[in-house]
């Protein structure tokens, strides 16, 4: 994601502040819109799912704790891939790819606040509440960060501290009532399966990479960044699987599967009733709606980013009323169009597929950059971005054809892009 805003009078940031970045980047609305989609998949092996991308995750945060350390930017993920790769047509792909994932998170995000707040409707209106409710949240939040009224920087660990909270007492409460027959490897899916489920949800781990954009402004950054880094991802990989544990172990998997667009408010049913749905309902509207806020905020600098280095039209890098209001637009308005075309399988194909690719690049480049740094261990990195790589290979084995071409347009339009904004700057006169 794009820069935090700060000045040098802030004071550094310790431990628990880089911490609260990564748990809060992974804790958006990925667990609330991917937890039925995963149940579908992987039926009761769904905690399995959840740990199978936490340890592909857990590799990358190591060459990015690295990176960090080693080349301290704003630029986060941009940075990383510019300098290992240089600022060409490559470069400059993987990281409009990224700006494009970002996109997908978000409809991902909006789907997932849609689901849960037309599940207060009849059955019969979910559909289109599901439409409707998830177009106004993202033309209310573009309109409000034009209107340059955002507070993301002053609520968002308010938010997370909520939702964090919310799970781990949704944990503490069902866990007394989980059958662990549920959970047994008969009411698993086959292995090929349980891999691609975990892959699908992968998004959800996505955002841990957003403590590389504070790493100017943490204190001791070679122990504070990694330690931050690890802590992050560990505890989200155990929040995840305990999440997954209770919820597979209250329902009956087809129960969940029907409530996928919801399905963590109806797992919360056994143990909290009605008053258990409505609870975890509005979390997770205030969690995507959150999400939605902060993603949609930094993506839109994360144009500016990418145009300062070469790779976008300048007219990106142009604040309005000091924020770079046309890659709002154009990142809102591309969102609005997915969310509502596609459905959600499809949509975590797309992110999940966009972020393994991106972080096998930053992978490869943490090993690229290895020797001139000192480190003698470039293959641990290696392994990482070859992890990332089949990890790829499983979700795309899984997917539709429908949902591969849909993939392969995402990488071509990232490219194209690039490609075209390469050969017009060429051929635009110099003055």
């Amino acid at each position: 994601m794009a820069p935090r805003s700060g000045s040098a009078a802030t004071a550094p940031m310790g431990l628990w502040g880089a911490v609260a970045i990564g748990v809060g980047g992974m804790v958006g609305g990925g667990i609330f819109a991917v937890l039925g989609l995963s149940v579908q998949i992987t039926k009761g092996a769904a905690p399995l799912a959840f740990l199978l991308a936490g340890l592909v995750a857990m590799l990358t945060a190591r060459s990015y704790a690295r990176l960090s350390t080693a080349y301290p930017s704003r630029g986060g993920t941009v940075a990383f891939v510019n300098h290992a790769f240089g600022s060409g047509l490559f470069s400059g792909g993987i990281n409009v790819l990224l700006w494009l994932s970002y996109i997908v998170m978000l409809a991902l995000y909006s789907q997932a606040f849609g689901g849960y707040a037309a599940s207060f409707l009849p059955p019969a209106y979910h559909g289109l509440g599901k439409h409707l409710f998830l177009t106004v949240v993202l033309f209310a939040i573009t309109a409000v960060n034009v209107a340059g009224t955002s507070t993301v920087a002053r609520t968002e660990r308010f938010v997370v501290a909520i939702k964090v909270v919310i799970l781990i007492f949704f944990v503490a409460v069902g866990v007394f009532g989980v059958s662990t027959t549920r959970l047994a490897p008969a009411q698993w899916s086959s292995p090929v399966s349980i891999v691609a489920g975990g892959m699908i949800i992968f998004l959800a781990y996505e955002g841990f990479e957003l403590i590389a954009n504070a790493a100017e402004d943490v204190a001791h950054p070679e122990r504070t960044l990694t330690r931050a880094y690890y802590i992050s991802v560990l505890f989200v990989i155990v929040l995840y699987i305990a999440v997954a544990v209770v919820a597979v172990g209250s329902l009956p998997i087809g129960q969940l599967v029907n409530a996928q667009d919801y399905a963590l408010a109806e797992a919360a049913r056994p143990a909290l009733g009605s008053a258990g749905f409505t609870l975890i309902a509005v979390a997770a509207m205030l969690s995507t709606a959150s999400a939605i806020n902060a993603t949609l905020y930094g993506s839109a600098r994360m144009t500016y980013v990418i145009a300062t280095s070469g790779e976008l039209p300048a007219r990106l890098e142009r604040p309005i009323w000091n924020r770079p209001i046309l890659g709002l637009l154009i990142t809102g308005g591309s969102t609005v169009v997915i969310a509502n075309v596609l459905d959600l399988h499809s949509i975590s194909t797309m992110g999940s597929a966009g972020f393994l690719i991106v972080f096998a690049v930053v992978n490869t480049a943490e090993a690229r950059t290895a020797r001139s740094r000192g480190d003698a261990r470039p293959w641990i990195s290696m392994v990482a971005a070859l992890a990332c790589v089949g990890a790829l290979v499983a979700l795309v084995a899984t997917s539709s054809l429908g949902q591969c071409l849909v993939l392969l347009s995402m990488v071509l339009l990232a490219f194209g892009v690039e490609l075209v904004f390469r050969v017009a700057k060429l051929r635009m006169p110099r003055v």
